[in-house]
């Protein structure tokens, strides 16, 4: 077992050879200190609409209206959203909008409450 787990796909059956860890399961080698190094410059911090930076657990209020695909009515301007969980990728809110459901937001069009 490794203290080092894949970055690729999270295995931890990863092991080391010569200067680099190889993951058995996907076949991925890495450098462990080129890993910690990019793991401590990755400081991307996600920001509202007045470049506030939010955090998981965060309430915000929506900014703008906001048309949802398959949805009769788009989200109204100054909804408030509680308890925001912050992920990867386009969409870099995820939240539970009451009377809505689960949604995937956008920091641009949000402001710290």
């Amino acid at each position: 077992m490794s203290q080092n787990p894949c970055p690729s796909c999270g295995s931890t059956y990863a092991y080391e050879m010569d200067a680099l860890m190889i993951c058995p399961e996907c076949g991925h080698e890495w450098s462990p200190a080129e890993a910690a190094e990019a793991a401590e410059s990755d400081n991307t911090t996600v920001k509202d609409a007045n470049g506030n930076p939010l955090q998981d657990g965060d309430s915000v209020i929506l900014i703008k209206d906001l048309p949802v695909k398959g949805a009769p009515k788009p989200l109204k301007k100054g909804t408030k959203v509680n308890n925001i969980r912050l992920v990867e990728g386009d969409h870099n809110i995820d939240c539970k909008i009451p009377g809505f459901g689960a949604m995937g937001l956008k920091s641009e069009f949000v402001k710290k409450a």
